[in-house]
């Protein structure tokens, strides 16, 4: 197992557990207790995790905490490409999509690069990147100006007059946290703006959203949960969870 890997599941068992002891983990991985260490510095270093004498346990983010989107990147990345395969069953030619920032609508970018044309509205430089590099003659991308935020999403006043002049079919919303209070959150006041306007300006909402989305609240609302059409989501989302989405969304989707 690379490094990389190696990581990405040791924090998905500190999520899935809330802590975790490095002699358990080089057991577990067949590695020296000093490779573990090596990697909840690495870990910590991103903040993914907090370490703490003889292993490391969760990061409690507050609701202004922003990860940049190469930490974000290395988070849950299996249940983040099943949710964007799904996602991108939605999308049909010749309709005008809008795709938010986040690293699962960077990962539904790369599946939507086959689809003949679509028409491609994002904030989201990543997300900008895919289709610039796939060269497609009969996709239209419209990216967005604005102000860059540690996420790589454009906002601020640029944004918000490119995205209020648009009517799009669809657009698939990368949300920081979910909550039936809340509803859909950011840590990104600005964000928040761009986001709440990108919501505005589509037919159908789409948002796209791992489990541990679930109970994460950041600091800016984007959308209460009854005006999703479709969630999106994984097996490890909790019962509690399913419930309300089911009775707040028109479509649950739960990926195996």
């Amino acid at each position: 197992m690379l490094a990389p890997q190696r990581q990405a599941a040791i924090l998905d068992r500190v999520r899935a557990t809330g802590g975790v002891r490095v002699t358990d983990l080089a057991a577990e991985f067949g590695v020296s207790d000093m490779t573990i260490r090596r990697d909840l510095e690495a870990l910590a270093d991103r903040g993914l995790l907090a370490k703490v004498h003889g292993g490391a346990t969760v990061m409690r983010p507050g609701s202004t905490d922003e990860p940049g989107f190469a930490a974000k990147s290395i988070r849950q990345r299996t249940e983040k490409a099943a949710i964007a395969a799904r996602a991108a069953q939605l999308v049909t030619p010749g309709t005008a999509v809008a795709l938010s920032a986040g690293t699962t609508t960077a990962e539904l970018a790369q599946r939507l690069v086959d689809v003949p044309e679509l028409t491609v509205v994002t904030n989201s430089i990543p997300v900008a990147d895919v289709f610039y590099r796939a060269g497609r003659s009969d996709q239209t991308v419209v990216l967005t100006g604005g102000v860059r935020t540690p996420s790589d999403a454009l906002v601020g006043p640029v944004a918000l007059a490119a995205i209020r002049s648009l009517h799009l079919d669809l657009l698939f919303l990368g949300v920081h946290g979910m909550s039936e209070r809340a509803g859909f959150t950011t840590p990104n006041l600005m964000e928040a703006d761009t986001n709440r306007a990108l919501v505005a300006a589509a037919e159908r909402l789409v948002v796209l959203a791992d489990h541990t989305k679930w109970g994460t609240v950041g600091i800016s609302s984007m959308a209460e949960l009854s005006e999703a059409h479709v969630v999106v989501s994984d097996a490890a989302l909790p019962e509690p969870a399913r419930a309300i989405l089911t009775e707040h969304v028109e479509e649950l989707v739960i990926i195996p």
